[in-house]
């Protein structure tokens, strides 16, 4: 029995080994979940209240899947499909009696990366590409509170501002991953963006871009 046990799990071993290894002309699909940091670029020039606000980084999450063919060895291309949200958040501030918490902006969007691999050792590959985005949805939050007849008031807003930004967003995604044997995948990607995300601009009012980081776990098979 111990026999058996031995020879079902060298097995297995051996199975997963051979998957993990993608040999130059294979074809694999990832799919993939992760999360970051997203910022909006020369966003910091909001004046409420007398008071410049200064943006910073908000919360980005991703989901996705992407499919990958090995070339060789070294290089690899891989292709994607992937839904993000991402945007900027702006620190807290009080006008009046009213205090403001946690306003942000919120974008969604489905994106297509087109990346190419180079794997420098077994398993780490460094990667850069192109990215189309389709913005889904664009929302500023914020979270007003106030005091009404000695109780605290808290409400919560959100204003679509969908129609004031640009459809498209054109980024460059650049970064690193590593395979582990199981073979589960970690990558780390920073999304340059390209083209300008608000429609109006000039007259003091400066181009706006995306800038998202995210890291992700994926689970990559042969097909």
């Amino acid at each position: 029995m111990k026999k058996i046990m031995m020879m079902v799990v060298a097995a297995f071993m051996a199975t997963v080994n051979a998957n993990a290894q993608f040999e130059a002309g294979t074809f694999s699909i990832q799919p993939l979940v992760g999360c970051g940091a997203a910022t909006i670029t020369n966003a910091d020039n909001i004046n409420i209240a007398g008071k410049d606000l200064k943006n910073q980084f908000t919360v980005s999450a991703m989901t996705g899947v992407e499919a990958e063919y090995q070339i060789s060895k070294a290089f690899s291309v891989a292709a994607g499909l992937n839904y993000t949200l991402q945007g900027t958040g702006w620190e807290n501030y009080t006008q009046g009696s009213t205090k403001y918490n946690d306003p942000r902006m919120e974008l969604g969007y489905v994106k297509i990366p087109l990346v190419v691999n180079c794997y420098v050792a077994k398993g780490l590959a460094l990667k850069a590409g192109v990215q189309f985005g389709f913005m889904t949805d664009a929302h500023s939050k914020v979270q007003n509170e106030d005091k009404l007849e000695g109780r605290k008031v808290t409400i919560d807003y959100s204003i679509d501002y969908k129609d004031d930004f640009e459809k498209f967003d054109l980024s460059i995604p650049v970064g690193i991953s590593y395979q582990f044997s199981n073979p589960f995948v970690i990558d780390a990607r920073y999304q340059v963006g390209v083209t300008k995300l608000n429609k109006e601009s000039g007259h003091g009012v400066k181009d706006l871009k995306n800038g998202v980081f995210l890291i992700t776990f994926g689970y990559k098979f042969a097909l």
